[in-house]
Parts: C-alpha cells; sequence; structure tokens
C-alpha cells in the first residue's frame, strides 16, 4: 500500500484516516498544489509530517516553516494554523 494511493487528485484536500485508538489518531492529508487546508484549531498536541511535496505551515503566533519530505512540526493546541501547498503534498497527522 502507498499512502499517495489513498486520495483522489481531484479535491484540493484529501484526508483518509488510517489508525485510531482510544485516545490518538493518525491521518493521511493531502493538498494539491496551490491549495490550502484552511485555518483551524486542534484540541489536542499534534505532530504534521511532510512525506512527499513542498508545503508552507503558518499559525497566528507568526510561526513560517516550509516542510518539504521528511521534515515535521509539532502543532500547538488551541493555535489557529493552516498549511498552504507549493506543490501536491502528501502530510501525516498524528494525534
Amino acid at each position: 500500500m502507498n499512502i499517495r494511493e489513498l486520495h483522489k487528485d481531484t479535491k484540493a484536500v484529501s484526508t483518509v484516516s488510517l489508525f485510531k485508538t482510544g485516545s490518538g489518531s493518525v491521518t493521511a492529508i493531502q493538498i494539491l498544489a496551490e491549495e490550502q487546508l484552511k485555518e483551524h484549531i486542534t484540541k489536542v498536541p499534534a505532530l504534521l509530517v511532510c512525506l512527499t511535496g513542498e508545503a508552507n505551515f503558518e499559525n497566528e503566533n507568526g510561526v513560517k516553516l516550509t516542510l518539504i519530505a521528511g521534515d515535521y512540526v509539532n502543532i500547538e493546541p488551541e493555535i489557529k494554523h493552516w498549511i498552504n501547498a507549493k506543490s501536491t503534498s502528501n502530510l501525516i497527522l498524528i494525534r
């Protein structure tokens, strides 16, 4: 199985649940080139890992990071954040 095969290339942002436990989850996210995962918050700490592509992560505290394959960012709870894909990007969200 391959993460990229989980998503259809027709949706700007696609999410697929990969794994769930009683206290957490792992989600595959694909954001097409020049598209955005709109501003939102998480209630729990999360880890976002870039598998392919290039995406810009930003939050309301002024954090601005470019993520490429292998890069990750810890996402703080209750902080607005968003992601802009420069190229089609596949990411994993662990919470």
